[in-house]
């Protein structure tokens, strides 16, 4: 048995302009996959709102349920009674990655626009400066103070903690936050791709008597992996959002302040836990 597969990543993420070439609007496929899944994203709610009833049912009950899902679970349980106002944000925020997320399995596509780093690093550039607009509008120059210098922390600590808060809040969140869902939507496309043309390969190309139950056993793992990023497509949509809530909860009351909770929030490592444990997986 001789295989002849090659694969070169650049075919995979990488695309020369289908229109407006050697023009600043030139566009390929990432950005027409952007476009296409950005109407997708509002066709979905314009269709959930487009007749309003007392009593919602088809699309009207999956859009409310989905927005009641994003602004009860994330913005109120995370943020309190403020995360109302912001709850339209966290949607928008949510659904467009889903949607954007969920080209990877869309027969004919299959590319997540998020494996391309500029779409994420946006996201998260927007974030970024909304969650400190926030604090600075909430709490003036005090978010500053608050963030490098945490309250209860012996103040020998400072000399340490204070570069490790600056770098961490100021610099990393937003490097995490993009790099996060680049790297997991990157890895879920590569496998997909390998598996499927392995299964190309057995099955058509190089199809043998021999080679029919290895084609077989790579379809059959290529559409569990499909289920699977189903599942992972969803858990980047959710983390990305719930991390975008945590900041905002935190530029509102403080750095490290939990006098606000009236219910359980879970802290921000515990978050970033679970995606670790998805992306393990």
């Amino acid at each position: 048995m001789n295989l002849a597969l090659e694969l070169d990543v650049n075919h995979l993420f990488f695309w020369d302009p289908i229109l407006f070439k050697d023009t600043p609007f030139a566009l390929n496929r990432v950005s027409l996959l952007m476009i296409v899944g950005s109407l997708a994203c509002i066709t979905f709610f314009w269709l959930a709102s487009r007749k309003k009833s007392m009593v919602p049912k088809g699309m009207q009950t999956i859009g409310e349920t989905a927005y009641l899902f994003i602004r009860d679970r994330i913005a109120i349980d995370v943020i309190g009674p403020e995360g109302v106002r912001y709850a339209a944000y966290l949607t928008a925020l949510f659904f467009f990655i889903f949607f954007m997320n969920l080209m990877e399995i869309v027969p004919g596509i299959n590319f997540p626009v998020t494996s391309r780093m500029a779409i994420p690093v946006f996201l998260a550039i927007l974030t970024y400066l909304l969650f400190n607009f926030i604090g600075f509008a909430k709490q003036g120059f005090h978010y500053l103070i608050g963030t490098l210098f945490p309250p209860g922390v012996p103040k020998g600590i400072y000399l340490l903690l204070t570069p490790i808060e600056f770098f961490s809040v100021f610099i990393i969140r937003p490097l995490t936050l993009s790099v996060r869902l680049l790297a997991n939507m990157m890895a879920g496309h590569v496998l997909l791709t390998i598996f499927f043309l392995f299964t190309h390969e057995f099955l058509v190309t190089d199809f043998k008597i021999t080679t029919l139950p290895l084609g077989i056993v790579t379809a059959i793992v290529a559409t569990g992996l499909i289920v699977f990023e189903l599942l992972v497509i969803s858990i980047q949509a959710y983390i990305f959002t719930m991390l975008t809530a945590f900041y905002i909860a935190e530029a509102i009351h403080g750095h490290g302040d939990e006098s606000h909770d009236d219910t359980d929030h879970a802290p921000v490592h515990e978050v970033e836990g679970l995606e670790a444990t998805t992306t393990a997986a």
